[in-house]
Protein backbone atom coordinates (compact mmCIF):
# COMPACT_ATOMS: atom_id res chain seq x y z
CA UNK A 1 0.00 0.00 0.00
CA UNK A 2 1.48 3.32 -1.12
CA UNK A 3 0.21 6.88 -0.52
CA UNK A 4 0.71 9.10 -3.57
CA UNK A 5 0.74 12.92 -3.55
CA UNK A 6 1.87 12.90 0.10
CA UNK A 7 4.52 15.06 1.78
CA UNK A 8 4.39 13.08 5.02
CA UNK A 9 2.61 10.14 6.66
CA UNK A 10 -1.20 10.11 6.68
CA UNK A 11 -1.45 12.44 3.68
CA UNK A 12 -2.17 11.82 0.03
CA UNK A 13 -4.17 9.02 -1.52
CA UNK A 14 -3.36 5.40 -0.61
CA UNK A 15 -3.48 2.74 -3.33
CA UNK A 16 -2.88 -0.99 -3.18
CA UNK A 17 -0.37 -2.31 -5.74
CA UNK A 18 -0.43 -5.96 -6.84
CA UNK A 19 2.30 -7.14 -9.27
CA UNK A 20 1.18 -10.18 -11.29
CA UNK A 21 2.81 -12.68 -13.63
CA UNK A 22 -0.47 -13.41 -15.45
CA UNK A 23 -3.98 -12.02 -15.30
CA UNK A 24 -6.49 -13.32 -12.81
CA UNK A 25 -10.18 -13.22 -13.69
CA UNK A 26 -11.86 -9.81 -13.60
CA UNK A 27 -14.17 -11.17 -10.90
CA UNK A 28 -11.21 -12.02 -8.68
CA UNK A 29 -9.47 -8.71 -9.39
CA UNK A 30 -12.62 -6.90 -8.25
CA UNK A 31 -12.94 -9.04 -5.12
CA UNK A 32 -9.34 -8.27 -4.16
CA UNK A 33 -10.05 -4.56 -4.65
CA UNK A 34 -13.12 -4.88 -2.45
CA UNK A 35 -11.02 -6.64 0.20
CA UNK A 36 -8.43 -3.86 0.10
CA UNK A 37 -11.26 -1.31 0.43
CA UNK A 38 -9.22 1.55 -1.00
CA UNK A 39 -10.26 3.93 -3.75
CA UNK A 40 -8.00 2.02 -6.18
CA UNK A 41 -6.14 -1.27 -6.40
CA UNK A 42 -3.57 -1.39 -9.20
CA UNK A 43 -2.48 -4.57 -10.98
CA UNK A 44 0.36 -4.75 -13.49
CA UNK A 45 2.23 -7.29 -15.58
CA UNK A 46 5.71 -6.56 -16.97
CA UNK A 47 5.62 -7.23 -20.73
CA UNK A 48 9.25 -6.22 -21.28
CA UNK A 49 8.87 -3.17 -23.51
CA UNK A 50 5.96 -1.89 -21.41
CA UNK A 51 3.85 -2.75 -18.38
CA UNK A 52 0.16 -3.57 -18.71
CA UNK A 53 -1.57 -1.67 -15.88
CA UNK A 54 -5.19 -1.90 -14.71
CA UNK A 55 -7.04 -0.26 -11.82
CA UNK A 56 -10.13 -1.33 -9.89
CA UNK A 57 -12.21 0.57 -7.35
CA UNK A 58 -14.30 -1.54 -4.94
CA UNK A 59 -17.12 -1.20 -7.50
CA UNK A 60 -15.61 -1.42 -11.01
CA UNK A 61 -12.60 -1.06 -13.31
CA UNK A 62 -11.62 2.50 -14.26
CA UNK A 63 -10.22 4.00 -17.47
CA UNK A 64 -7.64 6.37 -15.98
CA UNK A 65 -6.11 6.76 -12.51
CA UNK A 66 -3.23 8.94 -11.38
CA UNK A 67 -2.41 8.08 -7.78
CA UNK A 68 -2.38 4.31 -8.32
CA UNK A 69 -0.11 4.82 -11.37
CA UNK A 70 2.38 6.74 -9.22
CA UNK A 71 2.06 4.11 -6.49
CA UNK A 72 2.84 1.40 -9.07
CA UNK A 73 5.90 3.32 -10.26
CA UNK A 74 7.11 3.66 -6.67
CA UNK A 75 6.78 -0.10 -6.10
CA UNK A 76 8.67 -0.83 -9.31
CA UNK A 77 11.58 1.49 -8.51
CA UNK A 78 11.80 1.06 -4.74
CA UNK A 79 10.84 -2.60 -4.27
CA UNK A 80 11.26 -4.42 -7.59
CA UNK A 81 14.60 -2.93 -8.72
CA UNK A 82 13.21 -1.53 -11.99
CA UNK A 83 16.17 -0.07 -13.91
CA UNK A 84 14.80 1.87 -16.87
CA UNK A 85 14.76 5.69 -16.46
CA UNK A 86 11.17 5.86 -17.70
CA UNK A 87 8.24 3.50 -17.10
CA UNK A 88 5.87 2.93 -20.01
CA UNK A 89 2.41 1.79 -18.92
CA UNK A 90 -0.31 0.63 -21.29
CA UNK A 91 -3.78 1.26 -19.81
CA UNK A 92 -7.40 1.43 -20.95
CA UNK A 93 -6.95 5.13 -21.80
CA UNK A 94 -3.80 4.54 -23.90
CA UNK A 95 -0.12 5.02 -23.03
CA UNK A 96 1.19 6.61 -19.83
CA UNK A 97 4.78 7.46 -18.91
CA UNK A 98 6.31 8.01 -15.47
CA UNK A 99 9.77 9.48 -14.82
CA UNK A 100 11.56 9.44 -11.48
CA UNK A 101 13.18 12.78 -10.63
CA UNK A 102 15.11 12.53 -7.38
CA UNK A 103 12.56 11.56 -4.76
CA UNK A 104 9.64 12.78 -6.88
CA UNK A 105 7.73 11.20 -9.72
CA UNK A 106 6.44 12.92 -12.85
CA UNK A 107 3.53 11.43 -14.77
CA UNK A 108 2.68 12.42 -18.33
CA UNK A 109 -1.12 12.36 -18.66
CA UNK A 110 -3.19 13.35 -21.69
CA UNK A 111 -4.94 16.67 -21.08
CA UNK A 112 -8.71 16.47 -21.07
CA UNK A 113 -10.88 18.73 -23.20
CA UNK A 114 -12.76 21.38 -21.24
CA UNK A 115 -16.29 21.51 -22.64
CA UNK A 116 -19.56 23.23 -21.82
CA UNK A 117 -21.83 21.20 -19.58
CA UNK A 118 -25.46 20.31 -20.10
CA UNK A 119 -26.12 20.03 -16.36
CA UNK A 120 -28.41 22.66 -14.90
CA UNK A 121 -26.76 25.07 -12.47
CA UNK A 122 -29.70 24.71 -10.09
CA UNK A 123 -29.35 20.91 -10.01
CA UNK A 124 -25.66 21.05 -9.13
CA UNK A 125 -26.26 23.76 -6.52
CA UNK A 126 -28.92 21.52 -4.99
CA UNK A 127 -26.47 18.59 -4.84
CA UNK A 128 -23.68 20.71 -3.31
CA UNK A 129 -25.87 23.07 -1.26
CA UNK A 130 -23.82 26.09 -2.30
CA UNK A 131 -23.51 28.66 -5.07
CA UNK A 132 -21.83 27.42 -8.24
CA UNK A 133 -19.82 30.03 -10.20
CA UNK A 134 -18.94 27.97 -13.28
CA UNK A 135 -19.68 24.54 -14.76
CA UNK A 136 -17.55 22.61 -17.25
CA UNK A 137 -17.33 19.01 -18.33
CA UNK A 138 -14.58 16.62 -19.35
CA UNK A 139 -14.49 13.08 -20.69
CA UNK A 140 -15.40 11.53 -17.33
CA UNK A 141 -16.27 14.25 -14.83
CA UNK A 142 -18.26 17.42 -14.35
CA UNK A 143 -16.30 20.34 -12.88
CA UNK A 144 -17.79 23.18 -10.84
CA UNK A 145 -16.10 26.26 -9.45
CA UNK A 146 -17.18 27.46 -6.01
CA UNK A 147 -16.56 30.83 -4.36
CA UNK A 148 -13.66 30.12 -1.99
CA UNK A 149 -11.68 27.49 -0.11
CA UNK A 150 -13.80 27.84 3.04
CA UNK A 151 -16.94 26.86 1.12
CA UNK A 152 -15.02 24.07 -0.62
CA UNK A 153 -13.97 22.61 2.74
CA UNK A 154 -17.54 22.68 4.06
CA UNK A 155 -19.12 20.78 1.15
CA UNK A 156 -21.38 17.88 2.09
CA UNK A 157 -22.88 16.71 -1.22
CA UNK A 158 -26.06 14.73 -1.65
CA UNK A 159 -24.25 11.55 -2.69
CA UNK A 160 -27.39 9.71 -3.77
CA UNK A 161 -28.34 12.48 -6.20
CA UNK A 162 -24.73 12.80 -7.35
CA UNK A 163 -24.50 9.07 -8.09
CA UNK A 164 -27.49 9.43 -10.42
CA UNK A 165 -25.69 11.91 -12.68
CA UNK A 166 -24.38 10.37 -15.90
CA UNK A 167 -20.72 11.11 -15.12
CA UNK A 168 -17.91 9.35 -13.29
CA UNK A 169 -17.86 12.04 -10.62
CA UNK A 170 -17.93 15.71 -9.66
CA UNK A 171 -14.88 17.92 -9.13
CA UNK A 172 -15.40 21.05 -7.03
CA UNK A 173 -12.63 23.64 -7.29
CA UNK A 174 -11.62 27.16 -6.35
CA UNK A 175 -8.55 29.37 -6.04
CA UNK A 176 -6.36 28.20 -3.17
CA UNK A 177 -4.97 30.12 -0.23
CA UNK A 178 -1.76 28.10 0.33
CA UNK A 179 -1.62 26.78 -3.25
CA UNK A 180 -2.77 28.22 -6.56
CA UNK A 181 -5.71 25.82 -6.87
CA UNK A 182 -7.77 23.75 -4.43
CA UNK A 183 -10.25 21.00 -5.24
CA UNK A 184 -12.25 18.06 -3.94
CA UNK A 185 -13.44 15.02 -5.92
CA UNK A 186 -16.61 13.00 -5.32
CA UNK A 187 -17.24 9.63 -7.03
CA UNK A 188 -20.20 7.81 -5.40
CA UNK A 189 -21.15 6.05 -8.67
CA UNK A 190 -17.79 4.25 -8.40
CA UNK A 191 -18.17 3.37 -4.74
CA UNK A 192 -16.07 6.32 -3.51
CA UNK A 193 -17.91 9.16 -1.78
CA UNK A 194 -14.74 11.30 -1.74
CA UNK A 195 -11.37 10.50 -3.24
CA UNK A 196 -8.58 12.22 -1.25
CA UNK A 197 -6.42 13.09 -4.29
CA UNK A 198 -7.36 12.24 -7.88
CA UNK A 199 -4.57 12.45 -10.45
CA UNK A 200 -6.94 11.95 -13.37
CA UNK A 201 -9.14 14.84 -12.18
CA UNK A 202 -6.18 17.14 -12.81
CA UNK A 203 -6.23 16.27 -16.52
CA UNK A 204 -9.37 18.43 -16.51
CA UNK A 205 -8.39 20.85 -13.73
CA UNK A 206 -5.07 21.72 -15.40
CA UNK A 207 -6.35 23.03 -18.76
CA UNK A 208 -9.25 24.69 -16.93
CA UNK A 209 -7.05 26.63 -14.51
CA UNK A 210 -4.10 27.51 -16.78
CA UNK A 211 -6.48 29.59 -18.86
CA UNK A 212 -7.89 31.36 -15.79
CA UNK A 213 -4.52 31.85 -14.06
CA UNK A 214 -2.69 32.85 -17.24
CA UNK A 215 0.29 30.56 -16.61
CA UNK A 216 1.15 27.06 -17.76
CA UNK A 217 1.97 25.56 -14.35
CA UNK A 218 0.54 25.83 -10.85
CA UNK A 219 0.52 24.24 -7.40
CA UNK A 220 -2.54 22.35 -6.25
CA UNK A 221 -4.07 20.74 -3.20
CA UNK A 222 -6.97 18.29 -3.21
CA UNK A 223 -8.98 16.77 -0.42
CA UNK A 224 -11.26 17.29 2.54
CA UNK A 225 -10.02 15.99 5.91
CA UNK A 226 -7.19 14.12 4.14
CA UNK A 227 -5.23 16.12 1.57
CA UNK A 228 -2.55 15.67 -1.04
CA UNK A 229 -0.38 17.99 -3.12
CA UNK A 230 0.49 18.26 -6.79
CA UNK A 231 2.49 20.38 -9.21
CA UNK A 232 0.63 20.62 -12.52
CA UNK A 233 2.07 21.70 -15.88
CA UNK A 234 0.15 22.04 -19.13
Amino acid sequence: QVAAFAKKAFEGNPAAVVPLESWLSDELLLKIAQENNLSETAYFIDKGEYLHLRWFTPAKEVRLCGHATLASAYVLYEHLAYQKPQIHFKVLAGDLYVNKQGTSYQIDFPADQVKSSSFAKSDLESILQCEVLDIKQGTDDVLVQVKNEEILGQLKPNFRALADLEVRGLIATTRGTQTDVASRGFYPAYGIEEDPVTGSAHTLLTPYWVEILGKDSFTAVQGGPRKGFLNCTF
